[in-house]
């Protein structure tokens, strides 16, 4: 069986595609949201970075330019709307206008529903989906301002058939759907469309993580049985036979974005080699 993997943006979309263009990136120090950031600035976009440690963002942006893309980078916590109106009117001042919203920023870890904590539970609900709703909040009046814009919430697959140890992020993810499909109702007069992508399964640290086994005897992972463990999960969980990547996640931001997404709002677009149809067995 072929597999194809992600296609690069420049192979996809026409070169200068978001040239003039803004895009706000939440968590787009790393992981996803990096993802995306590369793949809008390689089709034009200047991408500004956010994240709570401005040294991640700085760094993420400066590898940015030195390959050719506009980023900077902006220090901010998704849970404290005062600063995230405070960084929407920043950028307002400083080029004018703001595009593209991708409220990417997360926090999920696995624990036992009847020991999470309110603290944890809080914590992933803030950031999740409070964020998305705060910085959706703050960009309306800048996109309506400027005859429109986009934004593009990220969730994910695992509430559509419910995620044991997941309970926190679960439910801040299904209220993102909920989120995204009223405000794409609401703001479409202002023309403000408002979508989100459903991520299936991506390497990031967390998950390889869960796929590590126990240290061997000298006290050190077994990398070669991280790599078996998660090979053998895309043969058999994922019809497509491969693990996505932040690319895949880049791709259809940047469809949602352009000229081609025009008539697209209110959208779950679910993006995972089919693993969520194939419903695998939970985890224990």
């Amino acid at each position: 069986m072929t597999t194809l993997p992600p296609a690069a943006p420049l192979d996809v979309f026409r070169p200068g595609l978001f040239d003039g263009q803004v895009a706000l990136v939440t968590g787009g120090g790393s992981g996803i949201g990096r993802g995306i950031a590369d793949t809008l600035a390689a089709l034009g976009a200047h991408v500004v970075l956010a994240s709570r440690k401005q040294e991640r963002v700085d760094a993420a942006a400066g590898e940015i330019r030195a390959a050719g893309g506009k980023a900077s980078g902006v220090a901010v916590d998704v849970r404290e709307p005062e600063r995230v109106q405070q960084v929407v009117a920043e950028l307002k001042a400083s080029y004018g206008r703001l595009d593209l919203l991708v409220n990417n920023a997360a926090g999920n870890f696995y624990a036992p529903s009847e020991s999470l904590t309110a603290n944890a539970w809080k914590s992933v609900i803030e950031i999740d989906l409070y964020g998305t709703f705060y910085c959706s909040q703050a960009v309306l009046p800048v996109m309506r301002e400027q005859g429109g814009g986009a934004i593009v919430n990220i969730s994910m697959t695992l509430h559509y058939r419910g995620w044991p140890l997941m309970a926190h992020a679960t439910a801040a993810k299904a209220g993102i759907d909920a989120l995204t499909r009223t405000l794409a109702l609401e703001w479409a007069k202002d023309r403000v469309r408002v979508n989100a992508i459903a991520p299936g399964p991506i390497p990031t640290e967390g998950v390889r993580k869960a796929f590590t086994p126990p240290p061997t005897a000298e006290g050190v992972p077994d990398v070669f049985a991280v790599e078996k463990a998660m090979e053998g999960y895309a043969r058999k969980a994922i019809p497509l036979q491969r693990w996505g990547a932040p690319a895949d996640i880049g791709n259809m931001v940047a469809f949602l974005a352009s000229p081609a997404g025009s008539w697209i709002t209110g959208a779950i677009m679910v993006v995972d080699g089919g693993e969520w149809l194939a419903k695998p067995p939970a985890p224990r």
